[in-house]
């Protein structure tokens, strides 16, 4: 018989919970939340300049929210996927109100990992080809097929070690920082990278490929929005190449960027979004896919031999409609408000700490990418010096030490700001002035 594996220290006392994205060290303790605040279990108080994952985007313990769940356990608690039902139906609808006028119909999923899968899935069937095209640095998921999709070589490259994801092929993003291209104007980068794009077209064979799957604004690699006439001109390609046009927006949906969805910040017209994280405030597990026509015809006609137990869950159903009626209710409205406001403050810190390279988002999606003054190169490379000191990772820890959360970009040469949409100014200013703080203690 094989000897017992020894009991190890755990990382935090009493749980047998093994927590994702994990490097070591003490787990934060959540025990309840309220607007844009937490509480851990000793009862301190922290600003959720996070929404957790960039998701609780109505904030923490919505009434309407909680309320449209419970109401919806008392009638019925799960329906399975290939059967009709009430809430899932009007969710469906709701969702295909609000979305671009190019998408009428919804495949819901569970997580953004599985909408990502399922949304290249149909592409593929669709356009009878294999391949499908993403930017590098991006990230679209950690299951197999959706850490194949995702550019970060963090994620894709643990995943890949065991099982190579074939049929993807990566561009280069139009980074405004940084940036691979040599352009001297935003409409000069918009040029540089979409003939880029066109190139990789040309070289992996247009009939090869069936879709390109992009966020309209960076999420965890960055927060960066396009330059003027990028997505026009990616649009264009798709529609020359016969390609569909995937957004991602598991971020960038649900009011997070000033409108319902990233792509209309744009002016863009996609061929299918994938949805997740704000769908239910990430209340309950809930994502999918918003298709056009043609697609959801296509699926209707010829069936769906695949699915996920959970999807379209009736109490996530429940808690999208809630969300919905939030979002629709005030809370776009405050993102457009307020996002000047909060871009005036992040550029202040820019202004004030020569160690910020540059800052950069859309709504309540922002980056403060940090680099040395004197190289223009980042302080650590992550990607490169893994196990080197990060000083930008010290920034987050002295802020969540004055009480405010922050995240971490992909590459971790930056700090992100992605805080529900339900804050006011003087939340701003309370994030702003720990960043401000956090910065000069550790850039001196």
């Amino acid at each position: 018989m094989a000897e017992k594996t020894p009991v190890v220290d755990r990382p935090t006392a009493d749980t047998a919970t093994i927590p994702h994205w994990y490097s070591g060290g003490e787990l934060m303790d959540v025990a309840r939340g309220d607007g844009a605040r937490i509480y851990d279990g000793e009862g301190s108080e922290y600003l959720d300049f996070l929404s957790q994952l960039y998701c609780v985007n109505a904030g923490h313990s919505n009434e309407a929210i909680v309320e449209a769940i419970s109401d919806q356990l008392e009638r019925i608690q799960y329906v399975a996927p290939s059967k009709d039902n009430d809430v899932r139906s009007r969710y469906a609808d709701r969702l295909a109100e609000v979305a671009p006028d190019s998408l009428s119909d919804v495949f819901f999923a569970v997580s953004g990992s599985e909408a990502n899968e399922s949304a290249i899935q149909f592409a593929r069937a669709h356009q009878d080809a294999p391949k499908v095209l993403t930017r590098w640095r991006s990230y679209h998921g950690s299951t197999y097929g959706a850490a194949g999709l995702t550019g970060d070589p963090s994620t894709r490259s643990v995943v890949e070690q065991y099982a190579a994801t074939t049929g993807v092929g990566k561009f280069l993003p139009p980074l405004p920082f940084q940036s691979p291209f040599d352009a001297d104007s935003p409409e000069e980068l918009a040029t540089q990278a979409a003939d880029h794009l066109e190139f990789v077209i040309r070289n992996e064979g247009p009939d090869s490929i069936a879709a390109i799957l992009t966020e309209p604004v960076a999420g965890t690699s960055g927060a960066y929005p396009a330059p003027p006439g990028y997505f026009e001109r990616v649009r264009e390609l798709c529609d020359e190449y016969d390609i569909l046009l995937i957004a991602d927006e598991v971020i960038t949906g649900f009011g997070r960027c000033g409108e319902f969805f990233g792509v209309q910040t744009e002016g863009l017209e996609p061929d299918m979004i994938t949805f997740a994280k704000g769908a239910t405030s990430a209340y309950v597990p809930l994502a999918g896919v918003l298709a056009s026509p043609e697609i959801a015809d296509g699926l209707r006609g010829e069936g769906i031999s695949t699915g996920q137990t959970f999807g379209g869950h009736p109490l996530g159903c429940a808690a999208g409609i809630a969300a919905l009626d939030e979002y629709e209710g005030g809370l776009v409205e405050n993102v457009r408000d307020l996002a000047p406001y909060l871009e005036d403050g992040l550029r202040g810190l820019e202004a004030e700490h020569d160690c910020i390279g540059d800052v950069h988002g859309r709504g309540f999606l922002w980056s403060v990418e940090f680099a040395d003054p004197s190289t223009g190169e980042p302080f650590v490379d992550p990607f490169v010096e893994s196990d080197a000191d990060n000083p930008v990772s010290s920034v987050r820890d002295h802020a969540r030490e004055q009480g405010v959360l922050l995240g971490s970009g992909r590459p971790d040469t930056q700090v992100l700001l992605s805080p529900p949409l339900c804050i006011d100014e003087s939340d701003i200013d309370e994030a702003v002035e720990a960043l401000d703080r956090s910065i000069a203690t550790v850039f001196g």
